[in-house]
C-alpha cells in the first residue's frame, strides 16, 4: 500500500492556515486550493474545507475560553444571524459551476491579497467602552446576516470582513473581535457543513485529515497572540495566494 504524501502536506498547511484563520483570516485561502489542485471537484473541496474550519473553530473557541476571553451572550445572538445566512449562502454552493467557483474564488484571493498589504497596523486605539446592546447589537445582527450568508457560499477571507465589523461596531479590542469572530464563524460552519453532508459533497479522509492541522493551529494561534513575524507572514501570504489566484484563473 503506498503512502500518501498529500496527507501530511495537508496537515502542515492545515495547521499554518488554522494560525492565520485564528489571528487574523484568510487561511482558506491556502487550503481550499490546496484540495482542488489535489484533485477534489470545486464543490466537493469547498465542502470539504468546512469539516476544518468546524474542528478549527471549535478548537480556537476553547483556546480564548482556556484565556478567560468570551463574549458570551453577544457572540450567540450574532452567531445565529449569521447561521441564517449561511444556510442560504450553502444553497448556492452546492451545485455551482466548477469553472465559475474558480474564477469567483479567484478575485476573492486577489481581494484578500490587497487587504493584507494595504492593511493599516493595529493600533492601540480608543478603547471605548463595548457596545453590545441597542442599536449597535442590531447593527452587528444585520452585518452578520451577510457575514454568513458570504461564509455559507465560500467563507475564504470572512475573518477580515468580521474583523472589520467588530471594532467599527462594537468598538471591541483586537482580541475580543477574534474571540468572536471564531465563535460566529463555528456556529454558522456548523449548519453549512450539515447542509453539505446532507448532500454527500463531503470527502471525509482529506477533510479530517486536514482538520488535524487546523485545529493544532488554531489551539496555538488562540493561545498566543505571537506578533513577531507579521511581516513574514504578510510577505509569504501574498506570494502564495497570488499563485494560486492566478493558476485558479488561467489553468
Amino acid at each position: 500500500m503506498e503512502f500518501d504524501f498529500g496527507l501530511p502536506l495537508l496537515i502542515v498547511v492545515g495547521f499554518v492556515a488554522g494560525i492565520i484563520n485564528t489571528i487574523a483570516g484568510g487561511g482558506s485561502l491556502l487550503t481550499l486550493p490546496l484540495l482542488i489542485f489535489m484533485g477534489l471537484p470545486e464543490a466537493i473541496a469547498n465542502a470539504t474545507n468546512r469539516v476544518a474550519i468546524f474542528f478549527q473553530t471549535a478548537s480556537a473557541v476553547s483556546g480564548f475560553k482556556s484565556k478567560g476571553v468570551s463574549t458570551f451572550p453577544f457572540s450567540i445572538y450574532v452567531g445565529i444571524s449569521a447561521s441564517l445566512g449561511s444556510f442560504i449562502g450553502v444553497q448556492f454552493a452546492i451545485d455551482i459551476d466548477g469553472e465559475l467557483f474558480k474564477k469567483i474564488l479567484s478575485v476573492v484571493m486577489i481581494v484578500v491579497v490587497l487587504l493584507i498589504v494595504f492593511k493599516k497596523q493595529n493600533k492601540l486605539q480608543d478603547l471605548k467602552t463595548e457596545k453590545t446592546s441597542g442599536k449597535h447589537l442590531w447593527f452587528s445582527i444585520i452585518a452578520f446576516f451577510f457575514v454568513g450568508l458570504y461564509g455559507g457560499f465560500l467563507n475564504a477571507g470572512v475573518g477580515f470582513i468580521m474583523l472589520l465589523i467588530l471594532p467599527a461596531i462594537n468598538k471591541f479590542s483586537l482580541v475580543k473581535a477574534n474571540a468572536t469572530k471564531v465563535t460566529v464563524a463555528f456556529i454558522y460552519t456548523s449548519i453549512a457543513l450539515l447542509v453539505f453532508i446532507l448532500n454527500d459533497k463531503v470527502n471525509w479522509r482529506l477533510g479530517l485529515t486536514l482538520a488535524i492541522g487546523n485545529s493544532l493551529g488554531a489551539w496555538f494561534g488562540s493561545r498566543y497572540s505571537v506578533k513577531k513575524g507579521d511581516n513574514f507572514i504578510r510577505i509569504a501570504l501574498f506570494v502564495i495566494v497570488t499563485a494560486m489566484a492566478v493558476k485558479l484563473w488561467f489553468f
